[in-house]
């Protein structure tokens, strides 16, 4: 176990490296000079000259990358071009909302997907196995926005039990905080479910026709202990994958469902830097994604070892 840590520990490193690079360099080719923005609509050459100095903008991009990288490495991601915030501080603030976010529709998508692709395995050819098939291709198909504008109609609207928009910190109240989040939290969860149901499906199918659960079988076991101690936990291999995926997806990929419930997330801030061509705020989330997203493979990495026991050879 410690030889593989190392070992995928001593790969985040330089891959993380090629992120920042491609990152800096990326942004370098949008559109726009964030001189011009924040010179305001007057733009006096010698205000837009003191800003490319301060901000060195009149540097080569390689000494650029390596002012910021140097400031990476010390914990300081620089400056936001529009509001004057040390980045750090927005991420501070915006990360803890969509990681709530995030694993609260994680923890949804498996409390739905997981049972239903197991029984949808068992019931083969059934009704149940029907049924879930149908929850999973509607879950599919139905887009973010439609189901957030459903939700809130139903249960902000016509019902009056959770609030339609807004956020609340766990910190301040864990009860408005969850009642605010819930709804989003579903919106989001509700697909990744779906996918969830069709990926457990497929895995239990190919596990209960293996050898050792017939051999299980002939022993006499039951049939419970056969699903839950010996397919299911053979099954969870590649659902360990999916929901670390899905997980690091999520952080980046629920702006529309932020913006349909006013939380303000993670990736509601990184399509404003983009927009606003704030350099600092839009290197630095990107770099905190990835490194969050390849903790996260790196997590799932070590499930599968805790999972199944034959892979820490």
């Amino acid at each position: 176990m410690l030889n593989f840590l190392t070992r995928r520990l001593a790969q985040i490193v330089p891959t993380l490296f090629f992120v920042s690079v491609l990152i800096f360099s990326l942004q370098q080719l949008l559109p726009g000079d964030p001189a011009l923005v924040m010179a305001g609509e007057e733009r006096d050459p010698a205000v837009i000259e003191q800003i490319r100095h301060q901000y060195r903008l009149d540097q080569p991009v390689p000494v650029q990358y390596a002012y910021w990288m140097k400031g990476v490495l010390s914990g300081d991601f620089g400056e936001s071009l529009r509001n004057k915030m040390p980045v750090r501080e927005l991420i501070a603030q915006k990360l803890p909302v969509t990681l709530q976010l995030g694993s609260m529709a994680i923890i949804i998508a498996f409390l739905i997907g997981i049972p239903a692709g197991i029984v949808a395995a068992v019931k083969k050819g059934t009704a149940w196995d029907y049924g879930a098939n149908f929850f999973a291709l509607w879950g599919i198909s139905t887009p973010n926005f439609w189901l957030g504008i459903m939700l809130i109609f139903l249960f902000s609207i016509e019902l009056g039990w959770l609030p339609a928009s807004g956020y609340v910190p766990l910190t301040e109240n864990w009860r408005a905080s969850l009642a605010a989040t819930i709804m989003p939290a579903f919106v989001l969860g509700n697909a990744i479910s779906a996918v969830l149901m069709r990926h457990t499906r497929s895995a239990m199918l190919q596990v209960l026709e293996s050898d050792y659960v017939r051999t299980a079988r002939a022993k006499g076991l039951s049939e419970r202990s056969v699903i839950l101690k010996h397919a299911m936990r053979n099954a969870l291999t590649p659902i360990i994958t999916l929901g670390a995926l899905e997980l690091g997806t999520l952080l980046s990929g629920a702006v529309l469902t932020e913006q349909i419930f006013s939380i303000p997330g993670f990736g509601k801030l990184i399509v404003d830097a983009v927009f606003n061509r704030d350099y600092a705020v839009v290197q630095g989330v990107v770099l905190v994604t990835a490194t969050v997203y390849i903790t996260l493979n790196l997590v799932a990495d070590v499930a599968y070892i805790l999972v199944n026991p034959r892979l820490r050879g």
